[in-house]
């Protein structure tokens, strides 16, 4: 597989201390920050946020072909935890979905489809969270 068809990636500059705009190759753009007193996503906001959605994409798709959700929403959550020896992590990562279909056939098998979706997107399908129960690695360099 050619790299240019694997790569992703967003770039980011500074906006004032702590605070970034990041950028993706289509041109969207999202401000992220240190939680201060603004409404800028903090990065752990945006890694629940990226979990659940990359979840609910792949559960949309598939449920979405028998019926039109009435109800699509998730709470996606976590605890920050500050660890002197393994350094500052997430744990009881959990996501939520709160998902209803209208009454009638379409609707039933909607319902019957969701919890095999919601299996399928964790256990192979969802990037993101394969990618932290995985545990990948991440490198970080200095270019001058």
């Amino acid at each position: 597989m050619d790299m240019a068809d694997t790569l992703r990636q967003v770039t980011f500059e500074r906006v004032a201390n702590s605070s970034y705009e990041v950028r993706n190759a289509r041109g969207g753009t999202i401000r992220v920050g240190s939680g201060g007193a603004d409404t800028d996503f903090t990065p752990v906001e945006l890694l629940l946020a990226a979990i659940g959605t990359c979840s609910a994409i792949d559960v949309d798709i598939v449920v979405s072909r028998r019926a039109e959700p009435t109800e699509f929403s998730a709470v996606v959550r976590g605890d920050k935890v500050r660890d002197a020896e393994e350094g500052n992590r997430m744990e009881n990562l959990a996501v939520e979905f709160v998902v209803h279909f209208p009454d009638g056939e379409d609707g039933d098998k909607a319902r019957e489809a969701l919890p095999r979706a919601v299996k399928m997107s964790h256990d192979r399908l969802c990037t993101v969270s394969r990618t932290v129960e995985l545990g990948t690695p991440v490198t970080t360099t200095v270019n001058d």
